[in-house]
């Protein structure tokens, strides 16, 4: 009885790895460079990325059409933005207090220095839509998960492309400034 048992699972354990093995989506064929797993999870990480900050993108794209005062106007708003939602209790994060007083120096020493260049102006909508978006990233992400090191992960990565984004937005502005 134990010896069928045993060769049941023999059989099975073969089986089972030799079905692995001649699985296309995990196996990588000769031509291809990668399997078709990772083909389609590279992009699924991308519509990810996409909609990580969606919003924030669509108010971005809002902002390109504006005049060059309004998209100052906007980053300066981000960077602000930035910086306070940071100020909040971080300390579950693995980050040395060190790190993210120097990081604040620089996103304010950035919004101080964009906001002299401006006559500061935003549109009310595009202002309310971006604190009403931080205030989101606070609440939903943040208190919601009690602060945690992986919520600030989450805050961390999104921060990081809000300020490319501020960035290829300082390189659209005119020579005037």
């Amino acid at each position: 009885m134990i010896s069928r048992i045993f060769i049941a699972c023999l059989f099975l354990g073969m089986y089972s790895t030799g079905s692995l093995l001649g699985c296309k989506w995990i196996v990588k064929d000769q031509d291809d460079i990668n399997h078709q797993f990772h083909v389609y999870n590279n992009r699924a990480l991308g519509f990810l990325d996409m909609m990580v900050s969606a919003l924030l993108c669509i108010m971005f794209n809002m902002v390109l059409i504006y005049i060059d005062e309004d998209k100052l106007a906007f980053i300066v708003q981000i960077l602000e933005e930035v910086a306070a939602l940071f100020e909040e209790d971080h300390s579950s994060a693995s980050w040395e207090e060190n790190t993210v007083e120097n990081f604040l120096n620089i996103v304010n020493k950035q919004a101080e220095e964009l906001r002299s260049c401006s006559l500061f102006y935003t549109t009310q909508k595009v202002q309310r839509r971006t604190e009403m978006y931080f205030k989101r990233l606070s609440n939903e992400i943040l208190k919601k998960n009690g602060y945690s090191a992986e919520a600030w992960e989450t805050i961390r990565n999104i921060t990081e492309d809000h300020l490319s984004q501020c960035a290829f937005l300082v390189n659209s502005l005119g020579n005037a400034h």
